[in-house]
């Protein structure tokens, strides 16, 4: 099974769940442009045109088995909907697609309705927020305007104070300026900055061929108003994402654009009207009456119907699907004919775009300019205090709750998309059943189980047909439910897979059934009890434990803290390094005599981490020894919360559990951000490596090494014998690394974010 979308997919979808505005913007594609069908449209989207739309969303990616989907809320105005409407809307969006996907929701707003209780719902539903400001007062009067010709400026700009706030600093996702060349580029610049925005979108006015934009001083007077934004962000050190710049930059190595409004990457988006009208993209209602028509609705017509749609179809041929003299052009792949819907003249779209001059001009000044190596510090931005805390050598423990809630969030998305590719009925149809009637019932149950690293691990290698994964099957869905059952203590009857004569329930415990071989066996769950039977064979389990055909998973408890002992799940053989078998009792309790020291020196030396830990750590597992001698451990790209360790004494467990679960808080991260620039591999030397490293993992071992080298500078301090040169050690490797990291200029905005907030820890240490 392939976890990825085909390749007529779509992954975008943009709901019109209010055809009005309270704005009356001169420059509206949507009134004020050739295609007129918002006049024919009801003003909201009906609960019934939502529900088939959200299935229809739902049905799609199941049947690709997309690991997200994204929904733009959009209009007209969509806060024209009130907050009950919106939060209908929101809840039904969730309760059909988010069991299916991971669902991510935004909307774009004019803001000037945007309120306290708005907000608190969009944070609720964890929406994110782009905001329409085409800059000052002067620029943004200019077309984006009430009716009765009064500004709209302070609104938003008190909108964009709303969103500042740290309660929903996160969901703003950016501003959105349609270029007006009459406006100062640099005032207009400047005033977007200064809003703090986490992300600028600078959009050319829409135009064709037969309605062209205005070119006041003739030429090419949009590349030269978008070269001066340009020449000044690169000066500044590109304090903002800017994403037509960046597009540019990524596209000019190869890369993706990101954007319909460049390159040549296909078109994956598709709109829905509110009366449940299938459309292609807004832009082309800018071309003639009835341009973005379909002739498919939500109700008679799959989003399958619409992506092989021979009007999408075009949109995915790439470089051949453009005009002769596009397709001749020096600058076509970042190009790419720019957007489709400007191309539009005399009736075809087989033309460059209206804007041809103006983006030869700016990739070809762009190119000859690239930014300077190292940016200058973010503005704000929804991961700038993420990114901030994390990096704090202290540790902080919010930063990791908020890790461990995205975690929760993509594990669920990943068991919809196992359950997504169920072939028919049997048991992990019925486990998903189960599961999903589980968490109406006992969520916090539901959220315990699944947040066990292994359960991920499973989910992964399952989609990817591979490993432990794919040996279990979707069938492990009844294992993890029969384990969400035992927790709530919630009676349920399940079929759950046998695997090697091993029947696991995650977080629980293993029976031994070698009579099953590789079979299948009923699991009962009372509201005290857990009986297994196969065959002519049943194990009861009880408070006793002395089964001797039942393996429990042991835990390690400290004073403030309990870790499971993980020595029995299939899918924990992840790591590097291969995991021990199941331990003996004697074992067993010399770890947990071992990690309860270990924890009170991490509580002593670095308490902060001990607080991390607390939040994120779920699991600790036994390691083989590899016969060097020396202790080692390992954390999986996809068990977030798990660390596997070689036993060892107390002193190098302490160091071992804050090293490996710095890389787990790294994996995470990457989950949620792109820290590392894919279009600028380089191989870069650090001391703890002989061989040269990619930059992620430089990163991710910089990241690490901070913290190791933080507890040897709390032993050096309390002279602890060899202390200060194994701080010394670490703290030059950390230096060094960070400065020829930061010399390869590999790191996305937010990845030289982090790298500067350790880099002024380390720099604050002493030498």
């Amino acid at each position: 099974m392939s976890p990825g979308p085909a390749r007529a997919a779509l992954t975008e979808f943009v709901l019109k769940v209010h055809s009005r505005c309270d704005l009356a913007c001169d420059h509206c594609y949507v009134y004020e442009h050739a295609d007129q069908s918002w006049r024919r449209r009801p003003a909201r989207m009906t609960p019934e045109v939502l529900r088939a739309a959200a299935g229809r969303i739902a049905e799609h990616a199941a049947a690709h088995h997309l690991p997200r989907v994204s929904v733009i809320l959009h209009g007209g105005e969509p806060l024209l909907l009130g907050p009950e409407r919106l939060r209908r809307v929101l809840a039904d969006l969730r309760a059909a697609v988010a069991p299916v996907t991971d669902l991510r929701i935004g909307m774009q707003t004019n803001g000037v309705l945007l309120s306290e209780r708005f907000c608190d719902l969009l944070a609720e539903y964890d929406v994110a927020v782009g905001v329409s400001l085409d800059g000052d007062r002067a620029a943004n009067d200019r077309h984006r305007r009430f009716r009765n010709g009064a500004s709209s400026h302070d609104q938003v700009l008190r909108a964009l104070a709303l969103l500042r706030r740290p309660a929903y600093r996160r969901l703003w996702s950016g501003l959105l300026c349609t270029v007006d060349v009459r406006n100062d580029p640099l005032a207009v610049y400047e005033s977007l900055l200064a809003e703090g925005p986490p992300r600028i979108d600078f959009l050319l006015p829409h135009a064709t061929w037969d309605s062209p934009p205005p070119r006041p001083g003739g030429g090419a007077a949009y590349a030269d108003w978008l070269r001066a934004v340009y020449d000044r962000w690169r000066a500044d050190g590109r304090p903002v994402p800017v994403r037509l710049f960046d597009s540019l930059r990524s596209t000019a190595g190869g890369g993706p654009s990101g954007t319909e409004w460049l390159g040549l990457d296909p078109v994956d988006l598709a709109v829905i009207e509110t009366d449940g009208e299938w459309e292609q993209a807004d832009s082309l209602k800018t071309t003639y009456d009835g341009a973005p028509a379909t002739g498919m609705t939500v109700f008679s017509h799959s989003a399958d119907d619409v992506a092989g749609s021979p009007e999408l179809a075009r949109r995915r041929t790439g470089r051949a699907g453009l005009s002769d003299e596009c397709r001749r052009c020096p600058v076509v792949a970042q190009c790419g004919g720019g957007l489709f819907a400007h191309r539009y003249g005399d009736g075809h779209f087989d033309r460059p775009s209206v804007y041809c001059v103006d983006l030869k001009e700016l990739i070809v000044h762009v190119n000859e300019n690239p930014p300077a190596s190292t940016p200058a510090p973010l503005a704000a931005d929804p991961a700038d205090d993420l990114i901030d805390r994390l990096a704090a050598s202290t540790g902080d423990r919010s930063a990791v709750r908020r890790l461990v809630e995205a975690q929760t969030a993509i594990v669920r998305a990943l068991l919809g998309a196992v359950a997504a590719g169920l072939p028919g009925p049997g048991p992990g149809a019925d486990g998903w059943a189960a599961l999903t009637d589980l968490d109406r019932h006992a969520p916090e149950s539901v959220a315990r189980v699944t947040a066990h690293p292994y359960v991920r691990a499973w989910a992964v290698e399952c989609l990817a047909g591979a490993g432990t994964g794919a040996r279990y099957g979707a069938d492990y869905l009844a294992a993890i439910a029969a384990a969400v059952a035992r927790d709530a203590g919630i009676p349920l009857r399940l079929a759950v897979p046998v695997r090697a004569g091993r029947l696991h329930l995650p977080t629980v415990g293993t029976v031994l059934l070698p009579e099953a071989g590789d079979g299948a066996a009923e699991v009962h769950v009372g509201p005290a009890s857990l009986r297994v039977t196969a065959g002519a064979v049943t194990v009861r389990v009880d408070a006793a434990g002395d089964e001797p055909r039942w393996q429990p998973t042991r835990a390690l408890v400290a004073d403030d803290v309990t870790v499971l002992l993980e020595d029995g799940d299939p899918h924990r053989d992840c790591h590097r390094l291969p995991a021990a078998g199941r331990l003996d009792d004697a074992t067993a309790a010399h770890w947990a005599t071992t990690f309860g020291a270990a924890w009170t020196i991490v509580r002593d030396e670095t308490p902060g981490h001990a607080e991390e830990l607390r939040a994120g750590l779920r699991a600790l597992v036994p390691l083989r020894r590899s016969g060097a001698g020396v202790s080692e451990a390992s954390t999986a790209r996809q068990a977030f919360g798990g660390v596997a360790a070689t036993e060892t004494d107390a002193g190098s467990l302490a160091v071992l559990l804050v090293h490996e679960f710095q890389h787990s808080k790294m994996n995470a991260l990457l989950d949620l951000y792109d820290l590392v620039d894919g279009t600028r591999p380089a191989g870069i030397t650090v001391g703890w490596r002989p061989d040269p490293r990619p930059p992620e993992a430089v990163l991710q071992g910089i990241y690490a090494h901070a913290a190791v080298a933080d507890i040897w500078r709390v032993r050096a301090d309390r002279q602890v014998d060899g202390a200060q040169a194994v701080y010394r050690r670490y703290r030059d490797w950390t230096a060094e690394a960070i400065g020829a990291l930061e010399r390869a200029d590999a790191l996305t905005p937010v990845g030289s974010r982090l790298l500067r907030q350790v880099a002024h820890a380390v720099a604050g240490w002493p030498s």
